[in-house]
């Protein structure tokens, strides 16, 4: 039985998201152990890497290939502003900058807008994690600090796809139709990228950590 080429992406990382979730700064925000402005070093970082992601996006709205993975309905940048205003207050943007790692992110990011399979390679990584893990986030963070819907956790939150497992199975069907379409040669390649994409994620959280320890 051939394996589909959204569950070959799945499989490309899955063996490292128990590790990345079970220790270091995303352990410590889900056991409560972080304060407010801890928890915003992330969404910070969040917001610059979004505005790259969606950046690109809109870039290659019109290309044939990566703009079958152009959905407006999940652009973050208005969410991520209202989530920061509400942490940090109306002087947010003097307060949040990307880091070292977030940095070498967005770099990678926009050298894609030159690769269509790249593009997807970071958008599947980015947006499936956020629709998919990023929801229970959510909810733990609504208990920590009582976020409600207006700001704080906003990001998370999609509405306008409507029903997410319906959303997430169009995205799926979508990889899977561009998969039948590509050799092998590029699907190692757009493998090759989700790995990548996944590891500089990482890197952006491994490096909070060590700020949130300088500060303690």
């Amino acid at each position: 039985m051939t394996t589909s080429f959204s569950a070959t992406l799945r499989a490309a990382t899955w063996g490292d998201h128990e590790s990345a979730e079970s220790e270091g700064y995303l352990a410590e925000l889900m056991g409560g152990r972080l304060s407010e402005h801890e928890y915003g070093e992330m969404v910070a970082q969040h917001y610059f890497a979004y505005l790259a992601l969606d950046g690109v996006s809109k870039e290659l709205a019109g290309h044939p290939v990566a703009g079958r993975f152009v959905f407006p309905e999940l652009y973050r940048e208005p969410a991520l502003e209202r989530d920061l205003a509400t942490i940090y207050g109306p002087a947010w943007r003097e307060r949040v900058a990307p880091s070292k790692a977030t940095r070498t992110l967005q770099a990678r990011i926009h050298q894609m807008t030159d690769w269509p399979g790249g593009y997807i390679a970071h958008h599947y990584t980015r947006y499936l994690g956020d629709l998919s893990g990023g929801q229970f986030i959510r909810m733990e963070l609504q208990k920590i600090f009582g976020y409600r819907p207006g700001g704080g956790v906003d990001f998370y939150i999609f509405d306008e796809v409507g029903s997410l497992p319906r959303f997430k199975d169009d995205y799926r069907a979508r990889l899977d139709a561009l998969g039948a379409e590509l050799d092998e040669r590029e699907q190692r390649r757009i493998i090759g990228e989700v790995r990548l994409a996944y590891q500089l994620n990482t890197e952006v959280l491994a490096e909070l950590m060590h700020v949130v320890r300088a500060a303690a």
